[in-house]
Order: C-alpha cells, then sequence, then structure tokens
C-alpha cells in the first residue's frame, strides 16, 4: 500500500463483510437484531444504531469528561474478546463484517455448480485454508520452495537472484529492503520503481535501539523466539540460539540505519531519486542487475531510494557478514513470513511471540476468521463484489456523496473566511480542494484475478500465488502512466483513507455501515459520525504532511513562507496539547507522530458540524427531544461513539511507538476542548475540563 495514504484506523483493524445465503436484489440490505459475538457464519449482517443510548454513562458529566460520558456503557458491555488486542467500535462492525463474510466463502467453498469463476476462486481458496488437516500433513515440506535456493547460494553473488525470488513470492517486508512501485514524487501521472527500507522482525526500529529494561527484555523473548522458529525447521537447540544471535545483530544494525516514524511523515525525507548507476553505487557489494533480471526489470534506469542512508548500510552489512549469517537470515525470515500459512506447531510458536508477548492477546484468533481475512487481503475485490451485491445501493451511495459534497463546500467557504492565508497560497488551497476525488463504496473497474491459479489441497501454494500475483501487478505499473482508478482498500474493509498522490478521498463500502452509518437515524448523528470521517480524510489533504502535494498530486511547495509559518505556528497548538497526554503507565503520547491525524481530526470535525448545518437550513430537525437529547448533543454524541475502545497495556505499549493515531479518549475530548459548539450544546462553562481557554483551529 501506498506509504503516503493517511487512514482513519490502523491497519489490523481493517475487515470486511457479506453473507451466505441466497443474495437478495443488488444492494438491498440485510439487517438483523443486534447480537453478541459467535463462533457461527452470519446470514443477515446486525443492526447497531449509530447513537446507542444504552452504551453511554450518563451518571458522568459530559462537560468533565464527554468520553466516558459518551462511551462508558459501551466500555462497561464490551470487554476485549480473548482473540483481540484491543476492542471498539470499529472493531466490533469488523468482527460482525468477517462472520458476515464467513457466510458466503462458506458457501461458496461448498464446490457447487454454478459458481462464477471469482466465486470459485475465493471459495477453493477459503476451503483450502480452512482444510487443516491437509496443512498438517505436508507439515514444513512446502517450505522447500523457498529454503532450497538459499541452502543451493554458494557465494554471495548468488543473493541477487534468491532475493528477488523471495520478495516476489513472500508477502513480508522482512527480507533486507523492499522493491515496489509508487508514484514519482515530482510528476505524480508517471509510476517509477521505489526501494525501501525494510528487513526488521519486530515492529519498529526502536524497539532495537530503546535501552530500557521493557526493550532489553523483549529483545531477548525475540531471540527466543527466532531460535524456536528455526528449531522447527530442523536446527539444532544450541545451533539455533547462535543463528538468533546473528539475526539479532544483523536487524539491530539495520534499524539503526532506519528512520524514525517521525522523520517517515516528512516526503522530502523520502524522495531521492536515481539511475541505475546510482543505484549501484549505493550497495557496490550488491548486483541489481541479475536482481532486476529475475524479476524481469532488467531494462529500469529510474528509482526512488526513499531511505540511501539505509541502503549505504545494508552493503557495509553485506560485506561484513558471513555466507552462512546471510542464508541463516533469509531462514529465519522465510519462516516468519510463512508461519501462519503452516502447520499449527508454527502458528502456535508466531502467536505465542507476535500476538501474546508483543501485544497481550491471550488467545489465537479460530481459523475461520484468519481465513476471512487471508481472502480479503489476497483476493478481497472478488471477494468485495460479493459483499457488495449484499450491502451497498445506489441509494446509500448517492447520500454518501451528498455528505462528501456538503463537506466540501464547507472546506471551500473555510478557505473563503480564512484571515490568516494569502490569497495566493488561498488560490492554490481552492485548486486542490476542486481537484480531489471522491471514491465511495466501490471501484468502477473490478480486478481480474485471472493469473491466480487455486488448489483446494495446497493453501501456502495458494498464498504464494496471489502473492506473486500481486508483486507482478505492482511492478507491471513501472514506466507506465497511472491508473487513477485504482483503490488501495478493499471495499469490505473498515476503514477510509486519503492519498495526497491520488488527491483522492476513498470510503469503502465496509465503513458506512450501521453504527458508522446509519440509513434508519437522524441526520445529527450521521453527520457527527460518518462526516467527521470524511472531513478527517479531505483534512489530510491540508494538514502537515497532505499540504506538501500540490492538486495534482506532486511534492510541491505552493505556501509562501509567511502563510506556512502561519500554519505551523496553528498545528504547534495542536502538538502542544496531545503532548500532554499519557497512553499508558507514564508513556506520553508523541504528538509530532500523531500530528496529522490530530489535525485532521479536529479540521473533520469542524467541517462536519458546518455540513451539518447546511442540511439543517434545507430540512430542519424536529424540535423535540429524541431520546433526550437536542440536534447539536446528538451530532456530538454520533461522533464520539465511533470511539469507544479499549486496549490491551501490552498494546498500548506498541501503538506509542508505531501508531499516528491517539487513543479514542484523546480523539473525542481533544477535539471538543477545542469547539465552542459542544460547549454551548452543553451547556459548559468556562474552567470546566472540556472547555479550553485558547482553542487550537486551524482549518
Amino acid at each position: 500500500m501506498n506509504r503516503w495514504i493517511c487512514c482513519l484506523l490502523v491497519a489490523f483493524m481493517t475487515a470486511a463483510a457479506a453473507a451466505r445465503a441466497q443474495a437478495p436484489a443488488p444492494g438491498a440490505p440485510v439487517l438483523a437484531a443486534p447480537a453478541g459475538r459467535s463462533d457461527r457464519p452470519l446470514t443477515a449482517f446486525p443492526h447497531t444504531p449509530g447513537l446507542d443510548v444504552g452504551a453511554m454513562d450518563t451518571k458522568a458529566q459530559a462537560c468533565e469528561d464527554f468520553y466516558q460520558y459518551a462511551c462508558g456503557g459501551w466500555i462497561a458491555q464490551n470487554p476485549i474478546p480473548g482473540d483481540q488486542a484491543s476492542w471498539s467500535v470499529y472493531g466490533k462492525l469488523t468482527d460482525d463484517n468477517e462472520h458476515f463474510l464467513w457466510g458466503i466463502l462458506d458457501g461458496l467453498a461448498a464446490n457447487a455448480p454454478g459458481r462464477s469463476a471469482p466465486q470459485k476462486l475465493i471459495g477453493d481458496y477459503f476451503a483450502a485454508c480452512m482444510d487443516e488437516a491437509a496443512v498438517e500433513r505436508r507439515g514444513a515440506q512446502p517450505l522447500r520452495r523457498y529454503l532450497d535456493p538459499i541452502e543451493a547460494m554458494t557465494s554471495k553473488a548468488d543473493l541477487p537472484a534468491v532475493l528477488s525470488e523471495l520478495h516476489l513470492s513472500l508477502a513480508d517486508g522482512g527480507l533486507f529492503f523492499q522493491f515496489t512501485s509508487n508514484q514519482d514524487f515530482a510528476d505524480s501521472s508517471q509510476v517509477i520503481a521505489f526501494a525501501a527500507a525494510g528487513g526488521l522482525g519486530l515492529p519498529d526500529r526502536d524497539y532495537y535501539t530503546k535501552t530500557d529494561a521493557k526493550s532489553v527484555t523483549l529483545r531477548r523473548r525475540y531471540a527466543r523466539h527466532v531460535a524456536r522458529m528455526l528449531g522447527l525447521l530442523g536446527v539444532d537447540p544450541a545451533e539455533a540460539t547462535r543463528e538468533a544471535a546473528s539475526v539479532l545483530r544483523m536487524e539491530t544494525a539495520l534499524a539503526g540505519a532506519s528512520l524514525t516514524r517521525v522523520e517517515l511523515r516528512d516526503p522530502h525525507k523520502l524522495f531521492h531519486k536515481v539511475n541505475a548507476r546510482g543505484l549501484d553505487a549505493l550497495t557496490p557489494d550488491f548486483a541489481w542487475s541479475p536482481y532486476l533480471r529475475h524479476a524481469g526489470m532488467e531494462s529500469l534506469d529510474s528509482f526512488n531510494v526513499t531511505e540511501p542512508r539505509f541502503f549505504r548500510a545494508l552493503d557495509h552489512l553485506w560485506r561484513g557478514s558471513s555466507l552462512a549469517d546471510i542464508k541463516t537470515y533469509l531462514r529465519w525470515h522465510v519462516a516468519h513470513a510463512t508461519a501462519p500459512y503452516l502447520t499449527a506447531a508454527f502458528v502456535q510458536e508466531n502467536f505465542e511471540f507476535y500476538s501474546k508477548t508483543l501485544r497481550g492477546i491471550p488467545e489465537p484468533k479460530p481459523r475461520w476468521k484468519r481465513c476471512v481475512r487471508l481472502v480479503d487481503e489476497q483476493l478481497g475485490e472478488a471477494l468485495g463484489l460479493e459483499f457488495v451485491r449484499r450491502t451497498f445501493g445506489p441509494e446509500l451511495k448517492e447520500r454518501t456523496l451528498l455528505m462528501t459534497r456538503q463537506i466540501e463546500e464547507a472546506l471551500r467557504t473555510d478557505l473563503d473566511q480564512l484571515t490568516w492565508m494569502s490569497p495566493a497560497t488561498k488560490a492554490n488551497a481552492l485548486e486542490k480542494l476542486r481537484g480531489i476525488t471522491n471514491k465511495i463504496g466501490y471501484p468502477d473497474r473490478w480486478r481480474d484475478y485471472g493469473p491466480v491459479h487455486i488448489e483446494r489441497n495446497d493453501f501456502l501454494g495458494n498464498v504464494e500465488s496471489a502473492t506473486q500475483f500481486e508483486s507482478r501487478r505492482q511492478l507491471a505499473k513501472i514506466g507506465k502512466p497511472l491508473d487513477r482508478r485504482e483503490w488501495q482498500m478493499t471495499p469490505p474493509t473498515v476503514n477510509a483513507y486519503y492519498d495526497p498522490q491520488m488527491n483522492d478521498i476513498n470510503f469503502p463500502a465496509g465503513v458506512l455501515q450501521p453504527p458508522l452509518y446509519d440509513p434508519a437515524m437522524d441526520d445529527a448523528p450521521n453527520y457527527g459520525d460518518t462526516g467527521g470521517t470524511i472531513g478527517h480524510e479531505l483534512t489530510h489533504g491540508f494538514d502537515d504532511e497532505g499540504r506538501q502535494f500540490d492538486a495534482h498530486g506532486n511534492l510541491r511547495d505552493w505556501w509562501t513562507k509567511e502563510d506556512s509559518q502561519q500554519f505551523d505556528a496553528r498545528a504547534q497548538c495542536v502538538v502542544d496539547q496531545y503532548a500532554g497526554y499519557t497512553i499508558v503507565d507514564d508513556i506520553k503520547l508523541n504528538s509530532k507522530l500523531t500530528e496529522g491525524e490530530d489535525i485532521a481530526d479536529l479540521g473533520g470535525l469542524v467541517l462536519a458540524w458546518m455540513a451539518w448545518q447546511a442540511q439543517i437550513a434545507q430540512a430542519p430537525p424536529p424540535a423535540r427531544l429524541r431520546d433526550g437529547f437536542t440536534p447539536p448533543q446528538r451530532f456530538f454524541i454520533g461522533y464520539a461513539q465511533w470511539a469507544c475502545e479499549s486496549t490491551r497495556p501490552d498494546e498500548l505499549r506498541v501503538r506509542a511507538l508505531t501508531n499516528p493515531h491517539s487513543p479514542g479518549r484523546y480523539r473525542v475530548n481533544g477535539l471538543v476542548v477545542n469547539m465552542p459548539e459542544f460547549a454551548t450544546a452543553f451547556s459548559c462553562k468556562v474552567g470546566q475540563p472540556m472547555v479550553k481557554e485558547k482553542p487550537c483551529r486551524i482549518w
């Protein structure tokens, strides 16, 4: 996925939804009464209202702690399930969607006659994934296709071709570096090759560089995990321990040469175009020609190397490491990348470290859920077609588009009225706003998975076939004009994003389901929730990262120096506010990491409020109270309830290092303190916690 996509939620909260039973007419929603979690496929999509009074804690005071007021009941009634690191309204919708998708796939896996080619593809893939007995019978034998070429290496000169094949076949960024395609930062209409940093088995470079007791202990546990995984490949325990130490040494060297998460937020730090000669000069001990030739890319002569310092350090590492150490490193990353698709021993060991130790999750996910997620990840548009037919009709799409246009108009009005921005910068901002493309629900053209070969008795082979299809699809874009119709998320995904190079906002059908968007609900909570999300993604085009790209998606400074200084001063207000929030224990929020999302949250809610005001001017809400709340109160409660969540402490520690989003509590309370409209709606007084003396405001 494009590194510059700004998502509303972290990646592991994405998923999908659909049904097993006979499909209704296209677009006709199938709804059922709310239900708890179950281990059965759903044949009807559960309905949760967009504003749930039962999810509130009305004993709390809205002006003291609005998050507790809006979400306290939900948190008390929804303990974190054993297979989850956190649990939230988004997470529960994701879970409902997965049960719904399970229903579709369970039916299509039955191998009944009359299936279309896409239905056969996803049905057979799911059947192979669910056939745990067949996976156990094959043991570790399927790994030979990756391990044999590694063992056959006789010198480091063999590494480029071997690494090229592994990059094509394994969906993992841990094999020294990443090589793919992306838009040229200087000319977004063209796609060029990108060579990016990788090579780590832990979630972030800081896990290798931090010296506190927790980090040191975690690295020891990681080394033991690597040794146990190598043991599953047949390595003697004592030798596996020595090899794990070698892996940790190599990864630590790569981590030290990698940019931090905050540095990665600056696109200028990631744009370093070179030709083939320049690429070779970065890594004199690694021949790019055989690497590219093996991938079918031998004629390339233009590359963006996102982190040149990393590649120089990588070359130094290759030069100073023995062939045996390099082979060990590759074997470990092969085992790591394939563990979820192998026998129970591999799956369990992978779970014990990456889920239980690292994130505090006590139970593994059931197999059906892992298989549903894999189908969505690898064949998501074929699955998405089934989802859209059942859940997303033209009326819902049109209502969402109307809301989007109203929020765009609110931003246009806001830009026109800004007093701190000069006419020249304002003209560029308005041009960028006019250029934004709105993608709602699903792509205009569905992906053809024809080259993917699926066998009902070869689970890992199916994963490899789908991975190679996607790897080659991405590489085939290089040197060709950009296809602006493409989506970076599958239609069932419970998420949304803005892409600054495409200059588009994308709302998959999966995120436009109750309770996030509830067609049965009045406008106020829908504009607070989905409207706030639309405004959030729109604001990403003008946050501290997105504002650096112009209307065409090119990395270009279209701001005057004075206007940039004005923006930075207003953004610093947000950074300073969020720097005071605690995530867990004594760990403070890294507000430079979360800056873009915090700005987008605030701008999004301001724009949603403006759009809702325009909507009620045309269609005034009833004067009577509904559920005891005024329309403005319902707007803010509707917004807050999307963020109801609970998170395990270990997961919070992971997110403190890796997640560019603030915790849900601060994504609510951190916003309303900056909105006088909230204080008016709930009659809050100066001096109460939800009223800020000097509110932050950018857009």
